[in-house]
């Protein structure tokens, strides 16, 4: 595993931290797996750690395009609720810091049958490229959801970028969801601001000792090893 982070992967561990975004310890997830740490996307929401959020987005979405592992896009969708706030400032953070200009957009949980109407607001979705932003899968539910509402609106989703990639093995012990959401818009073309082994290095270089070791014992037992 590589040794050094980020400068903004760091930021927003420690942020994320700060507000119990992320915590250590152990956790029942809805798979049944004791996990010894827990991540809730829904906590980042003040102006200092949704900056670090929408900076982190962005720069991992530049560098993947920098390097081809994203293409070019359109628009950034974020899936209502949590995703909208995501979606609107990691537009702002990629034209203000990168100059990399792209729409918005966001759906509905229920239509709108008056004024413009429809499922999604923001830059219409039509004849567009889009990358999702997603905050973590489990059992990649949300995401389908996500891809589907996009493609029924005409749009072609050509990425997804995580804010964190658990990379854990499938209740058949082998497969990933991130491969299976790879098979649907592209293979390589679902990103991660933070994946479980950045946090192995996070802890390690932080002297964590007793977290390290019950990250490190999940991992062997669930991580993805390639």
């Amino acid at each position: 595993m590589a040794s050094n982070l980020e400068a903004y992967q760091t930021d927003l561990i420690e942020k994320a931290m700060s507000v119990d975004a992320l915590k250590f310890g152990s956790f029942t997830l809805k798979s049944g797996r004791i996990s010894p740490y827990f991540f809730n996307a829904g906590l980042l929401s003040t102006g200092p750690i949704l900056t670090a959020l929408a900076s982190a987005y962005a720069a991992t979405i530049a560098k993947a395009i920098a390097s081809s592992e994203l293409p070019e896009f359109d628009l950034l969708f974020g899936p209502a609720y949590k995703g909208i706030p995501f979606a609107a400032s990691t537009a702002l953070v990629l034209y203000t810091n990168h100059k990399i200009e792209v729409g918005f957009a966001y759906d509905r949980k229920e239509a709108k049958d008056h004024g413009e109407g429809g499922m999604i607001v923001g830059v219409p979705v039509k004849g567009k490229r889009v990358v999702i932003l997603d905050d973590v899968m489990t059992s990649g539910k949300a995401i389908r959801g996500a891809i589907d509402i996009v493609r029924k609106a005409g749009g072609e989703v050509v990425g997804v970028v995580q804010a964190l990639d658990r990379e854990e093995v499938g209740q058949d012990g082998v497969s990933s969801t991130v491969q299976e959401i790879e098979s649907e818009v592209g293979a390589g073309r679902v990103k991660a601001i933070l994946r479980m082994r950045d946090l192995l290095v996070w802890i390690e270089n932080n002297g964590k000792k007793e977290d390290l070791e019950t990250m490190q014992a999940y991992w062997e037992k669930y991580g993805i090893k390639q």
